[in-house]
């Protein structure tokens, strides 16, 4: 072991490798506790606090120990590079969340309307008044994980309408879909047939 340890590949292949490791690992817990604090995730949260700060701790334990090596620098700076792009990327997959969607749009909402309810959505909308005329404001409140579906249908219903997505902390009550989507008859399905897509 010691003549492993000992060895010039450890000190600059093995070590830096461990290193960069170490911060990726670190890092992405870091970015995801810090996703799951602001979502009030307080269990979950500590828990990768635990093990992101323990990881770290062995990270810049040997740079200090080997402060001269440049090697060991670019490691750790690559592994926080990384590990924020690895962190990111993991909480897209994951999806956790609850978002409000605002929908502005000049043209007859009743399609989208019924549409968003035929797919399990619930739905707020209200008569309201633009810069350019009367517009209809529609709300939704979705799960993350349905966010690329819903934006799908409000750009097959007005590729031109204005909407903006917020998340949203916590919300006591709502209408969602079903684990398993019940798809019925929309103006999406005619809509593709009109087109022929």
């Amino acid at each position: 072991m010691e003549f492993i340890t000992g060895s010039g590949t450890f000190s600059l292949i093995i070590l830096p490798m461990l290193i960069f490791i170490a911060r990726v690992m670190d890092v992405t817990f870091g970015t995801i506790r810090i996703i799951f604090v602001s979502r009030g995730k307080k269990y979950l949260a500590p828990l990768l606090g635990f093990f992101e700060i323990m990881i770290w701790l062995f990270a810049i334990g040997q740079i200090f120990i080997n402060l001269t090596s440049i090697e060991y620098y670019v490691a750790y700076a690559g592994g926080f590079a990384t590990g924020n792009f690895v962190g990111i990327w993991i909480e897209e997959k994951l999806a956790i969340g609850t978002l409000v969607i605002r929908i502005i749009t000049k043209k007859d909402s009743t399609q989208l309307i019924e549409c968003l309810k035929a797919r399990g959505y619930g739905v707020t909308s209200v008569d309201a008044h633009g810069v350019r005329g009367d517009v209809k404001l529609i709300y939704t409140i979705i799960k993350r994980k349905d966010l690329q579906n819903v934006e799908d249908i409000i750009k097959k219903f007005d590729p031109k309408a204005f909407y903006s997505i917020e998340e949203v902390r916590s919300a006591s009550e709502g209408i969602f879909p079903p684990t398993r989507p019940i798809y019925k008859k929309t103006f999406l399905s005619s809509f593709s047939r009109r087109t022929g897509k």
